[in-house]
């Protein structure tokens, strides 16, 4: 039997095992919970819960999405598949012996917070309840399992089959038909592309326009272009200049009949694909404007056009859901509540969260680097300032994000780079508070 675990992970997706990983290198012993019956979370083609799909790849490229103390290997694409990544996944939990801290098919149901500031994870196994008590909590379940339906509904009444990406597996769900893709993510991207060649026709909706990023700029994976701007620049400059090199690259969205972005290049998450732009100018994709209503299996669209639809695939996101923790401790919600350096609770310590951000790139280095935040700190190694100073540091933070992202979800927004950069620091700077005693 080995030590008694003072800290529970909920999760072993990316997130989790970057966690498990950190606490080891700590010296703090951990248990960790993951509802299905292997590691890797999303990238688990196949699994409950996972939204991954056959043709599914990275968006980011291999060199900015590695763990930096687990390389992908040399000779990969710099884009691997599902299947790649979550054998990556397995093999980073078994060279760093985390799997026999992972409690497989484990679904966490509750945690209590108690008056001594322990906390008790309430989770149902193969075997029954199982209840354990620790000194702090890292929740690490990832935010796309909870598929997020459009909202408000549209008006009238639609015949047409309907799917939520979370849904979709393969192309041969769409063969034959004519598809309405709504959306403008990555997914909606994939999927649109998958229809193109499957479907009998494919219609793409766009409420607001988005920059469509090729995966390749000059020769080289964009975001790599990308992170070198990053590094000396601040963003509104790497804005104007990113912008410049992909209008004269690709053209301007409306080049291809896409709705004209609102947003200014790196103000929302980068949507990346290298198949989208060529199968709308072959008119194997055609785009339409956001969707006025149904009536049937017609759909009726804000630009005053309508089509006949036999498939609608909702790519409208996911739900932020942290099902098991008191809603007291949510305030209004996951994806609003202020987090220290987007890691801890400020209002309970021993709560950390480990993954509940939105990037403009990659999460593996991320979470990596959150959990070496959260390792140091659990350790004894980092201390936080006092709990005014991370109020007063989450309300900047919520400031300066709002008036680059706007309403949407400016609490979980982060510049891949920066964010990078300042969890470094803070690293840091939490190891001299440390101490200099400053807080334990």
């Amino acid at each position: 039997m080995g030590a008694q675990p003072t800290t529970a992970v909920i999760g072993a997706g990316a997130a989790g095992l970057a966690t498990l990983k950190a606490l080891a290198d700590a010296g703090v012993h951990a248990v960790c919970f993951e509802a299905t019956d292997q590691v890797g979370g999303l990238w688990v083609y196949g699994s409950p819960g996972s939204p991954a799909y056959r043709t599914l790849h990275l968006n980011t490229s291999r060199g900015r999405t590695q763990f930096a103390d687990h390389p992908m290997p040399d000779d990969w694409p710099d884009y691997p598949d599902h299947t790649r990544i979550a054998g990556y996944l397995t093999g980073y939990a078994e060279r760093f012996g985390l799997l026999d801290a992972v409690r497989l098919r484990h679904t966490v149901e509750r945690v209590v917070h108690h008056p001594d500031g322990t906390w008790t994870v309430h989770a149902s196994g193969p075997d029954g309840p199982v209840s354990v008590t620790v000194d702090a909590v890292v929740v690490a379940n990832g935010h796309n399992r909870v598929p997020k339906p459009p909202d408000p509904a549209y008006p009238g009444t639609c015949a047409a089959t309907q799917l939520h990406s979370h849904d979709y597996r393969g192309p041969e769900q769409l063969a034959g038909r004519r598809v309405l893709v709504v959306g403008g993510g990555n997914s909606a991207m994939d999927i649109a592309v998958d229809a193109s060649y499957a479907a009998t026709r494919t219609l793409l909706s766009l409420r607001r326009g988005v920059w469509v990023v090729p995966k390749y700029l000059l020769g080289r994976p964009s975001d790599t272009l990308n992170g070198a701007l990053a590094r000396r620049l601040p963003w509104r400059l790497r804005q104007r200049i990113s912008q410049a090199m992909l209008t004269a690259t690709v053209g301007a969205p409306t080049r291809y009949g896409l709705p004209a972005p609102v947003h200014g290049f790196l103000q929302d998450h980068p949507t990346l694909s290298d198949g989208l732009l060529s199968r709308l100018t072959h008119g194997d994709i055609e785009a339409r404007p956001g969707i006025a209503g149904f009536d049937g299996h017609r759909v009726q669209f804000t630009d005053g056009r309508s089509d006949e639809v036999d498939l609608v695939v909702w790519c409208t996101g996911y739900r932020v859901d942290v099902p098991f923790l008191d809603r007291a401790l949510l305030a209004g919600g996951a994806d609003t509540l202020p987090l220290y350096r987007h890691v801890f609770h400020p209002d309970a310590p021993g709560l950390t969260f480990v993954g509940l951000m939105q990037s403009t790139g990659a999460a593996f280095p991320l979470v990596e680097a959150q959990a070496r935040l959260v390792a140091a700190h659990l350790a004894g190694r980092y201390a936080l300032p006092d709990p005014q100073a991370q109020r007063a540091a989450c309300r900047a933070e919520l400031r300066a994000a709002t008036a680059r992202w706007g309403q949407r979800r400016p609490a979980m927004r982060v510049d891949f780079d920066a964010y990078l950069a300042e969890l470094g620091r803070e690293l840091t700077a939490g190891a001299r508070r440390a101490r200099s005693g400053a807080r334990s």
